[in-house]
């Protein structure tokens, strides 16, 4: 059957978070006068890295919300740092610290070199949508910051919305409904080796893994997980591309 749709992962895939990330957390640390209760700045990255992932992993098991896990991170990163009773650190007092962090690397986020020319491309003969283990607030509106969220049809589909996050069959079908294609249809695009691509293929759709670290695209990082560079031999049906410009053979 032909693909007549595409869907998207978001951070790591269209969005070079990493970048954004590093350079927003230590100018936050600077700011506020943090950078020194760290061995070294890698190291007070490598700390808030493995924080994220892990409360992450609890919100997208619908152990924790997308803003609770932000305060937690916000605590746990702080404890680590030695700041007093940052473990009793009140909601309101961590979601301030994690908004002006945010606010921070914000101002350095942007899309991959390669998206918009792969997105110009493909919006002529295909309906593009976003699936991501997300909230579709933070991230319709991350899209609308760096000028790509023009390039997809609405509903964006996000785990917090609909109730399960990748790599279940149920969060990619949602994709395909609102592309209003069958699963056949619809190709899906990710960073993340276990969580896109294997998820994608599960659920009946072409999936294609997206590893940046074959190919030395640009644009501010690889993705995490199993897309950050591993050497990993692919599935039968799983197609991998080292920029989203090979989507131009779809």
């Amino acid at each position: 059957m032909a693909i007549r749709g595409v869907l998207f992962d978001v951070d790591g895939t269209l969005y070079a978070f990493e970048g954004a990330e590093e350079a927003g957390l230590h100018e936050h640390l600077a700011a506020e006068g943090l950078t020194d209760r760290f061995a070294s700045p890698a190291e007070a990255l490598r700390v808030w890295r493995e924080i994220k992932e892990e409360e992450y992993d609890r919100f997208l098991r619908g152990e924790s919300t997308f803003t609770g896990q932000k305060n937690d991170r916000t605590r746990r990163f702080l404890a680590a740092a030695g700041v007093a009773d940052a473990s009793e650190m009140p909601d309101d007092a961590a979601a301030a610290w994690f908004a002006t962090y945010a606010a921070r690397k914000n101002t350095t986020r942007r899309a991959f070199d390669d998206a918009q020319p792969a997105l110009d491309d493909l919006a002529a003969r295909y309906r593009l949508g976003v699936v991501s283990n997300s909230a579709t607030a933070h991230q319709r509106a991350k899209l609308e910051a760096i000028g790509l969220l023009g390039y997809f049809a609405e509903p964006l589909v996000c785990s917090q919305e609909h109730g399960a996050a990748k790599p279940a069959a149920s969060i990619f079908l949602a994709g395909c409904e609102a592309l209003g294609l069958a699963p056949a249809e619809v190709a899906y695009v990710g960073d993340n080796y276990e969580t896109d691509a294997v998820g994608a293929r599960d659920a009946g759709l072409r999936a294609i893994w997206l590893d940046r670290s074959a190919g030395g695209a640009t644009g501010g990082g690889v993705g995490v997980g199993a897309g950050a560079g591993a050497r990993i031999a692919p599935d039968t049906g799983i197609r991998v591309i080292a920029s989203l410009t090979e989507l131009e053979r779809l």
